[in-house]
């Protein structure tokens, strides 16, 4: 006949925590309370009251005090020899996590969607170099829908996009704000218009956009209702789209932060449409339930602050 054991209690609750081994090694090496206190950064009725607690948790006294300071126990010296080398595999154990981060803290892997890349990460990138100039930096590019599978695969450590919302399997933050526009060569008929464009027209001209996943193009394709001419060009970067169009090869939807320049200069026009809203989010994301550390924190700090692109970030 067997007999079933009752729930063991946990071992954290049946030996002395780290601290309290601590001091008891500070004891026995200084030979008072009072000074093992101080070089622990604690009180003496602090120290006591540990050295009690450790006393009714082990059911043994440990210290004796006296005018002429403390001394252990033949228990407290037993204990003190246990304790030292816990510390030790402590203090083994806090190396070890230390080389952890060290490696961690080494290298940060970012991937990000093509006009975050191009006009807002490069003056985050320099500003995190200011605050770790021991970190390596790479940045894959890509369309959102690459970010997503690169963080989902291990591939990143953060990543930003432009698209609707947080693609699925990861978490995320808004850093900013940016605006579509359609825009065209000055030479086009639509720069010449007086009026509005109407959606329609807009939906039913092919235009030069960038290919299907970007988020641009989600963006776009969602004001439509889904409903959009066969594209006259399809690119896989926004400076690609935007040379095409500043040649003169037809109109396109791009982000305001790609074309301020261009706007400002002549060399495109922007084309108002009645009734289009084409705002989006800019976001950090990250794989669900992995919150950013180290570098991938630190680059996601810098994101909040004032950004180099002019966009909001929230």
């Amino acid at each position: 006949m067997s007999v079933e054991n009752g729930p063991q209690v946990p071992l954290a609750h049946r030996v002395p925590d780290l601290g309290a081994l601590e001091l008891l090694l500070a004891v026995a090496r200084l030979g008072s309370l009072g000074r093992a206190a101080r070089e622990l950064g604690i009180t003496q009725p602090a120290a006591s009251g540990r050295i009690r607690s450790m006393e009714r948790l082990l059911g043994v006294g440990l210290v004796e005090r006296s005018p002429r300071g403390s001394r252990l126990t033949d228990a407290g010296v037993l204990v003190t020899d246990w304790a030292r080398r816990i510390v030790e595999a402590a203090e083994a154990f806090d190396a070890g996590a230390q080389a952890l981060r060290g490696r961690r803290d080494s290298r940060l892997r970012v991937a990000s969607s093509m006009t975050i890349a191009e006009y807002l990460l490069p003056g985050w990138l320099v500003a995190l170099r200011a605050e770790r100039s021991g970190t390596a930096v790479s940045l894959l590019t890509g369309n959102s829908a690459a970010v997503a599978e690169r963080l989902l695969a291990g591939e990143a450590d953060l990543g930003f996009v432009e698209g609707l919302d947080v693609p699925a399997g990861l978490d995320g933050v808004v850093v900013g704000r940016d605006r579509l526009v359609v825009v065209a060569p000055p030479a086009h008929p639509w720069a010449r218009r007086r009026s509005p464009l109407d959606v329609g027209e807009l939906a039913a001209t092919p235009l030069i956009l960038r290919e299907r996943g970007s988020g641009t193009r989600q963006v776009l394709d969602a004001a439509l209702g889904g409903v959009t001419a066969a594209p006259l060009l399809e690119l896989a970067s926004t400076t690609a789209v935007k040379a095409a169009v500043v040649g003169g090869a037809g109109p396109s939807v791009l982000s305001e932060l790609a074309v301020r320049e261009e706007l400002a200069s002549g060399r495109l026009a922007e084309i108002h449409v009645a009734g289009l809203s084409l705002e989006r989010s800019l976001r950090a994301v990250w794989p669900q339930g992995h919150r950013p550390t180290g570098p991938a924190r630190d680059l996601l700090g810098l994101t909040r602050g004032p950004s180099p692109g002019g966009t909001s970030p929230r």
